[in-house]
């Protein structure tokens, strides 16, 4: 268990924090791009600050202090211009940096303007979402992970806020052994309340819970690499020559989680909004491959994932696991045990890298040289086989029911059958 101090220093991310100046030398997606197709400008909540997004008529992005320094409106209801954004009750008008360009009720020649400047940080898009960095100057460059710039792929991602610290969501990447009974035992227990209620259950759902719920893993491991943890399973009747084991798949520092099957990728991003609201995203990457169909895609969409009663797929039980701990758990009450050594190890990573950051230096996934950041490809399990996809499969990936999974459904079935017409033509 941790002491009160420990706790705060690992879960507090306002400024002025360990964790939050650990926090802010990274870029954190604020919002994704289709949100800015009926509206230009949107309310944000990051590291315990309050901030304005928007954008210009000329498109590009700007980040600035949620109100004006005038009388105090929120400028989420301000006004986008070819350059800046306008607030709606004087006009006081704003740039990207935040500097006051413009008064329209002052003295013609007053130089008052030049004394205003709201909080402004630097936005980036990247893969649909629109990214900030909060932290000191000079930024890093955004770190451009495999899965966000591969071309010829589908992309959507959930969303979903959840009612707690952001530590608890992360901590259960480096958490294996909460599958068997979140996934296994929980979801046969959701399934049995989903029959006593006349709900149908999807065959696939019954099959993953059966897999999980009827075995545990034969041994967990953790080894830390140069982007964060990578996390490896076995289960029964597995080698170690299987993927789950030769190769995992990684937790990267600090926040983000990376999984997924032949065809679908995915990563867990868990971004603090503040000390007690997290903002998950659930990044999905479609990859049918040269048999598969996909549309041209030019937005990618952005879609609620709730928090169910009772979830019918994996993200879906996670959230509850996560929020059900409270706003920020107590672990100073909690009691680890030998199974708990990737917690354990993933605190001790976050307090060497909040040493470092106060020791003045870069901390772990910081990148700096364009070279280094054109792609950066991370070690994934790419487990399974297209041509043993199995009908509804894609409703039992991390968003479930939600977002564009009929379609996906009928992508991979068409892309499955197209394979095993070449293998068994010598294709």
């Amino acid at each position: 268990m941790l002491s009160v101090e420990q706790n705060e220093r690992l879960t507090k991310v306002g400024p002025g924090t360990p964790m939050g100046a650990l926090m802010r030398r990274y870029w954190h997606p604020i919002a994704g791009e289709d949100e800015f197709v009926d509206r230009p400008t949107k309310k944000v909540r990051i590291l315990g600050e309050s901030l304005t997004l928007y954008r210009d008529k000329r498109g590009e992005y700007g980040l600035i202090g949620e109100r004006c320094a005038h009388r105090g409106v929120n400028m989420a209801a301000g006004i986008p211009e070819e350059d800046g954004l306008r607030c709606l009750y004087h006009g006081w008008k704003y740039d990207s940096e935040g500097y006051c360009v413009e008064q329209p009720a002052e003295p013609e020649g007053s130089t008052f303007k030049n004394k205003i400047r709201l909080t402004a940080y630097p936005v980036q898009v990247l893969g649909g979402l629109v990214w900030a960095y909060l932290g000191p100057e000079p930024a890093p460059l955004l770190p451009r992970w495999d899965i966000f710039v591969w071309d010829k792929v589908f992309r959507q991602v959930g969303s979903t806020v959840v009612p707690c610290n952001w530590l608890q969501c992360q901590e259960n990447a480096m958490d294996p052994h909460h599958a068997h009974f979140t996934h296994g035992v929980y979801g046969s227990y959701i399934i049995e309340r989903m029959e006593e209620r006349g709900i149908w259950v999807p065959d696939y759902m019954r099959r993953v819970v059966n897999r999980l719920g009827g075995s545990r893993a034969v041994k967990n491991g953790f080894d830390r690499f140069e982007h964060g943890v990578i996390k490896r399973r076995l289960m029964p009747g597995e080698t170690e020559e299987s993927e789950n084991w030769r190769i995992g798949h990684p937790m990267v520092f600090p926040n983000m989680t990376r999984i997924g099957k032949k065809g679908w990728y995915c990563f867990q991003i868990r971004v603090p909004l503040d000390d007690t609201t997290t903002w998950h995203l659930n990044y999905e990457v479609f990859d049918p491959g040269p048999n598969g169909e996909l549309p041209e895609q030019t937005l990618v969409p952005l879609f609620d994932v709730p928090i169910m009663e009772f979830p019918d797929y994996i993200l879906g039980q996670d959230l509850i696991a996560w929020s059900e701990q409270g706003p920020i758990s107590d672990r100073t009450n909690e009691h680890l045990g030998e199974s708990d050594v990737g917690v354990i190890m993933y605190r001790s990573l976050l307090e060497e890298q909040m040493a470092i950051v106060e020791d003045g230096a870069d901390p772990m996934n910081v990148f700096r040289d364009p070279e280094l950041n054109q792609r950066i490809d991370l070690p994934t399990e790419d487990y399974g086989a297209l041509r043993d996809y199995q009908e509804g499969a894609a409703k039992y990936y991390d968003t479930g029911p939600h977002g564009h999974v009929e379609y996906m459904d009928e992508v991979f079935l068409k892309a499955k059958k197209a394979e095993l017409n070449e293998a068994e033509n010598g294709g």
